[in-house]
């Protein structure tokens, strides 16, 4: 079992004592629990999965993938049909990203050592060379199995949403406007998306 997430509770601590806002909100709905995720293939596998799906679907896939291969490492999504990943749940894209993926950690073109000690810019730009890793999955995995404390992952519809509603806006913000709210998150833009995320729907007008 993971340690109790630090890094999420400083955060908090950080951002409720310069926002109010966010205090209140915090007061309201609690602190969220912790998104961490064991760096490595499988967590970065299971990102792909959850793109532009709802939880309840991508949590629907996983189970049918570690059902049908076991521990999922790139030899198991190799050596897995592409007929038998269909069946699992996966796009066709979506396929092709794994696979490819895993060709990739194969032919160590990626190497989740190497992330670990890379700057959060050049980590972002290594994983984006995979086909299927964007700069929204490339943060999630920043965010949570690399436990950068300042992503900011403004592409995000729900982030938008809830930052819209957190700060009472018309219209939920673009992300060029979403990048400009984040700054005065900075240096905890992930515990900030975190609590967003977590207010998502929830939130009455504060």
């Amino acid at each position: 079992m993971r340690k109790a997430d630090d890094g999420l509770a400083a955060g908090v601590e950080a951002l409720t004592a310069i926002d109010r806002r966010m205090a209140r909100a915090v007061e309201i709905l609690g602190i969220p629990p912790s998104r961490r995720r064991r760096p490595g293939f499988a967590t970065l596998v299971r990102i792909i999965i959850d793109q532009q799906v709802s939880v309840q679907s991508g949590a629907a896939v996983w189970r049918r993938l570690e059902a049908g291969v076991g521990r999922v490492t790139a030899k198991s999504i190799l050596a897995t049909t592409e007929a038998d990943l269909r069946a699992f749940g996966f796009s066709r894209a979506k396929v092709r990203y794994v696979r490819g993926l895993a060709e990739a950690v194969t032919t160590r073109r990626i190497s989740f050592k190497a992330l670990q000690t890379q700057d959060d810019q050049a980590a972002r730009e290594t994983l984006m060379t995979v086909p299927g890793i964007g700069a929204w999955t490339a943060d999630i995995y920043l965010m949570f199995s690399l436990d950068r404390p300042d992503v900011w992952p403004v592409g995000d519809i729900a982030l938008a949403a809830s930052a819209q509603n957190l700060l009472r806006m018309k219209q939920r913000p673009s992300p060029a406007e979403l990048e400009k709210i984040g700054s005065r998150w900075r240096p905890w833009r992930t515990s900030a998306a975190v609590l967003l995320w977590h207010f998502y729907k929830k939130l009455p007008a504060v």
